[in-house]
């Protein structure tokens, strides 16, 4: 599971053992990206003035095509608001070898860098990765090309086929891998590749496009252009993907997690958003939690909801570090979970050594979280703590988004194409075109079909003292123990544990029985914090939060339209909702899926990942 090797000869150009084949031309990359590429596909002019550009391209290698493209974009007054890269690799190199290939052309080496922050994690499956404030954004696809052509699905404004040579690595350009790849044309998809081999020529002839022989690049006399364009009409297998080129007018329902992530994705591409809440301030539900962990779900089979988490945390983290302060409003600390006895497996494979970001937790580790050596743990290295209202806030602060508290939608009506909001008064409270709903579990009030769960939890938390000596990272398991949040500008610093799960009670007063359940649980989790905590126990200094999650039956998310048909007249409301008690974790990646599904954008999820997340799969 190692970063594929590269070895570079004397003249500075990579090679790939594994093929026995040049990464680029001897001539350069960048004047490759440039001619062979871009100007295959007519870019930038083609984009000029599009609300989006979504590139497909067979084969990352060293990102040289991406960053070219990224480049391009950014120095292009007439750039389409949002850019889209996906991108399907098998066997990623490592950073330094990313920054080492850009290091020859300083215009993008600030790119490579960021690329190269990024760069971590790359299991196999689908990794997202966001630059400029998320308008350009990369779907780096790890994986044998043909499974991974299937489990994306979007329409494609540009084609690039970069991968190793035909001779080399003959699976890349297989007749089967070009039909796939064809699938993703609409009328008038631009194709580009240094290839002029006879049957890739045949192979995209025979798939509808229409193609043009170029002049290549010495040593090469010849390189590829073309364009879909087929003589017969294209029987897609089932509907294409909705695709809304101009941006309107969105009322979302709650300024939670939820709500405030979709209204910062709608914003984004251009929507007016307005987030509606019955409460006077965001945040005063759930999400209101003064803080929270961020850790992945792990299991020996890497099962859905593994592999889930990880997108998630991953979409959450760039918008952590885009958007708040690391230490003050969210710390990248990792956080240190401990298990039952005897069962720390992770996937087959799993080390310290990655690319997988959790693994058995080491003695330094467990000593460090003043755990005993043998306590059986596991280590998440991309983990930490989050208060969420910053991020809430920061998120709701987004040019385009209104926030309106006191504001409790009573009931909804259609009529000319949008949605009027009505609170209990019959007061107009808004007017969009489209509606979506993050109301926490007040969504089922607009949603009854949903299997929705009100999740009653309590935690405990109170201020440090100076001798407390509480764990310098999260720990969760059993409940969850969180400290050293600062608090104020004063120094004083906070801890945080519980949480209790009572099923289909909302009730939001603290309770006793609740209070000892909580500390009978931190001293399961961790012993020493709670006799360092327990004189504040007994003097009555430890305070009580209470609030209500929403949980699906399934404990998913749910995402997607609440008519699976389709309404006359305005679009159906959708929902972003159920998060459960993984906020943090999935409210950054539900808002991106949702947007992508309106937008016609390429899926920040594999396919069946993304059905997992469906409200479509309650209606089954």
């Amino acid at each position: 599971m190692a970063a594929e090797p590269v070895a570079w000869r004397a003249d500075g150009v990579p090679l790939s053992e594994r093929f026995g084949d040049i990464y680029h031309t001897e001539t350069g990359a960048l004047a490759q990206s440039r001619h062979v590429f871009l100007g295959g596909c007519g870019l930038p002019g083609a984009w000029s003035g599009r609300p989006q550009w979504r590139i497909l391209e067979t084969g990352f290698g060293l990102g040289l095509n991406f960053l070219t493209s990224w480049q391009a974009w950014r120095a292009d007054a007439n750039r389409p608001r949002m850019l889209h890269y996906v991108s399907i690799e098998a066997y990623p190199v490592g950073p330094e070898d990313l920054l080492r290939a850009a290091g020859a052309y300083p215009e993008l080496m600030p790119l490579a860098e960021q690329l190269a922050a990024q760069w971590h994690g790359l299991l196999p499956g689908f990794h997202r990765l966001a630059f400029d404030a998320g308008r350009v954004l990369l779907t780096l696809c790890i994986g044998d090309v043909q499974p991974m052509l299937r489990a994306q699905r979007f329409e494609a404004d540009s084609l690039f086929l970069d991968g190793f040579s035909p001779q080399q690595n003959p699976a890349m350009w297989s007749p089967d891998t070009l039909k796939a790849v064809s699938r993703f044309a609409r009328q008038g998809t631009g194709l580009a590749t240094w290839t002029y081999a006879r049957a890739v020529r045949d192979a995209l002839s025979q798939n509808g496009f229409q193609l043009e022989r170029r002049p290549g690049l010495p040593p090469k006399r010849d390189c590829l252009a073309g364009v879909f364009a087929p003589a017969w009409t294209v029987r897609r297998r089932g509907p294409a993907p909705e695709q809304l080129e101009a941006p309107g007018r969105c009322a979302v329902i709650g300024a939670g997690l939820a709500g405030a992530a979709v209204a910062a994705s709608l914003a984004r591409r251009g929507w007016q958003v307005t987030v509606l809440d019955a409460a006077e301030r965001p945040a005063a539900g759930a999400s209101g939690l003064p803080v929270g962990v961020m850790a992945p779900h792990v299991s020996p089979d890497d099962a859905l909801l593994s592999r889930l988490t990880r997108a998630g945390i991953r979409a959450t983290w760039h918008e952590l570090e885009r958007l708040l302060e690391e230490g003050r409003d969210w710390r990248a600390s990792g956080v240190l979970e401990r298990r039952p006895e005897g069962d720390t497996r992770v996937p087959a494979g799993w080390s310290d050594s990655g690319p997988n970001e959790s693994w058995p937790a080491s003695a330094a580790q467990l000593a460090e979280a003043r755990l005993p050596a043998d306590a059986p743990a596991l280590w998440h290295a991309r983990a930490g703590w989050v208060r969420p209202q910053r991020l809430i806030t920061a998120w709701l602060r987004g040019p385009g988004i209104e926030f309106r508290g006191n504001a409790r939608v009573a009931r909804m009506a259609q009529g000319g194409g949008t949605w009027q909001l009505f609170d209990a008064a019959d007061r107009l409270l808004a007017e969009a075109e489209r509606v979506v709903i993050a109301a926490g579990f007040e969504s089922g009030r607009f949603a009854p079909g949903l299997p929705l769960q009100p999740v009653r939890g309590q935690v405990m938390w109170g201020a440090m003292a100076a001798d407390d000596g509480l764990p310098p990272t999260p720990v969760n398991g059993d409940g969850h123990l969180i400290a050293h949040v600062p608090a104020a500008g004063d120094g004083t610093q906070l801890w945080l544990a519980g949480a209790t799960f009572d099923r289909d009670s909302t009730n939001l007063e603290a309770n006793g029985a609740d209070a000892a359940a909580n500390r009978e649980r931190l001293e399961r989790l961790h012993p020493a914090a709670a006799a360092a905590l327990a004189a504040s126990f007994d003097r009555g200094q430890v305070h009580a939060w209470v609030g209500v999650r929403c949980a699906s039956g399934d404990r998913r998310p749910l995402v997607g339209p609440l008519d699976a048909d389709g309404a006359a007249g305005a679009p159906s409301p959708w929902a972003c909702t159920a998060l459960g008690s993984r906020g943090l974790s999935f409210a950054a990646l539900c808002a991106e899926l949702l947007a992508a599904q309106w937008h016609g954008e390429p899926l920040p999820l594999p396919a069946n990942l993304a059905k997992a997340l469906s409200t479509a799969r309650t209606q089954a």
